[in-house]
């Protein structure tokens, strides 16, 4: 497989610091391709120069580093990746409640990361950031684990409302706040000139799935200069339209299979 992949964040027009913490990786093994992209949205500091969604970046990263290629090379299937995910996800929950509790701060972190090969995709999911698929129309792969999602699930508010509602932000589950996470896990077969967007709630608040199309679709983004425009030129509008938050936005497209 070979890809085509971008990625941008911008600190927003309102914060102070940009705790979203984002990353794209091309790794080669035994002659094969894969990537690995993540987009962490993050709540509270753990140092002058690390964040809560760093810190679980930068842990998926390490794996994708030393673990993935031997993967790549030996064979795997999608519960080996699920049990080792999910061990980092563990891990980094508990050591966030830990340094939350010690420092008598709140933490946590959304978590949003896509492993493209040999023709699938592999994803894991914490929180409110969003992976699209774009092919002839663009696709909501993950769901948002946010109290108003949950209320349009049951019936209670339509989807037009949730937009408007003062709870959207309200998260059921990320990385760090609770003693117990429940990840949700994503797989499927892709196949060229699909894009996939991984991106955080602050890329979604105030543009449209038909403005993602329009910008990212497979005719569109031949190269990353066109990549790159087309990015910033959302962000731009997106911050043009007063978005308070952060605003960080992976791209990764198949250019065969």
């Amino acid at each position: 497989m070979n890809f085509l992949t971008f990625s941008l964040t911008d600190i927003g027009i309102s914060r102070s610091v940009n705790q979203d913490s984002i990353c794209t990786k091309i790794i080669l093994s035994d002659g094969k391709k894969a990537a690995f992209s993540i987009v962490c949205d993050g709540m509270g500091g753990l140092s002058e120069d690390e964040t809560a969604s760093l810190s679980v970046l930068n842990n998926f990263c390490q794996w994708a580093d030393n673990i993935l290629p031997i993967l790549i090379k030996d064979g795997f299937a999608f519960n080996d990746l699920k049990e080792q995910w999910s061990k980092i996800i563990s891990k980094q929950n508990q050591y966030l409640l830990d340094y939350g509790a010690k420092k008598g701060i709140k933490l946590g972190t959304t978590l949003t990361a896509l492993l493209i090969f040999d023709g699938c995709y592999y994803g894991v999911h914490v929180g409110d950031s969003r992976i699209y698929e774009i092919k002839d129309r663009v696709r909501q792969l993950t769901r948002d684990h946010t109290l108003v999602e949950r209320d349009i699930r049951e019936g209670n508010i339509t989807r037009e409302q949730a937009q408007k509602d003062p709870r959207r932000n309200i998260l059921l589950q990320c990385i760090g706040s609770s003693t117990s996470v429940q990840p949700e896990f994503l797989d499927g077969k892709t196949e060229e000139n699909t894009v996939y967007v991984l991106c955080s709630d602050g890329f979604t608040h105030v543009i449209s799935e038909e403005e993602i199309y329009e910008n990212f679709n497979g005719a569109i983004l031949q190269n990353e200069d066109i990549m790159k425009d087309r990015t910033k030129y959302l962000i731009d509008l997106i911050k043009s339209r007063k978005e308070q938050d952060n605003i960080s936005v992976v791209l990764v497209k198949i250019l065969n299979c």
